[in-house]
């Protein structure tokens, strides 16, 4: 079992590795990427400060000029998005191809034990395609999710293509904060 747990921290290092790869070659090496990536960065440093230096205190002309800003700053952000999902696609594609073949090679072993049971609308995915009703039991997929999950993200700050934390801030996410709006 420990042997198959390495594996598979070992796949999933091999394979965020490769994503980047790819998505360099595709994506952050094109000048296109690389012009949007300094614009966005410029225009989230010069909102921020727009923002400290009148704090509330703003009228109608700041408002205006800031909301502005927060528009051009979110077109560059949707922009630099369409790019990178050009190349999602081809690595989503790739990677299918790569989970489906490690996903026969584990088919019902056992890879790791779990510390905990997991909650019920996660269980299918934990212990996907496991014999027995044990719920600690963890399946290939879960593993490789998670770790791929936590390494491919720690793989991207190394390399530097991860957004720094001003654009993050003001581009929000899925899951972040919405962008502070102006009242």
């Amino acid at each position: 079992m420990w042997a198959d747990t390495i594996l598979i921290v070992f796949i999933s290092i091999c394979t965020a590795l490769l994503g980047e790869g790819l998505t360099w070659l595709m994506v952050y090496r094109t000048e296109k990427y690389q012009k949007l990536k300094t614009e966005v960065e410029r225009q989230s440093k010069r909102l921020e400060k727009r923002k400290e230096a009148h704090g509330d205190s703003l009228d109608k002309q700041h408002k205006k000029k800031i909301e502005r800003e927060e528009e051009k700053l979110k077109n560059n952000n949707r922009d630099l998005s369409f790019v990178k999902m050009k190349s999602m696609f081809a690595i989503g594609f790739a990677f299918t191809a790569l989970l489906s073949m490690f996903n026969s090679i584990f088919d019902g072993k056992i890879v790791a034990r779990l510390p905990f049971v997991p909650i019920s609308w996660i269980q299918g995915l934990s212990h996907r395609n496991l014999p027995g009703e044990d719920y600690t039991e963890c399946s290939f997929l879960f593993l490789y999710i998670l770790c791929t999950m936590s390494i491919r993200q720690n793989i991207q700050k190394m390399l530097g293509f991860a957004p720094s934390r001003t654009a993050s801030k003001q581009s929000g996410g899925l899951f972040g904060p919405p962008p502070q709006q102006l009242r």
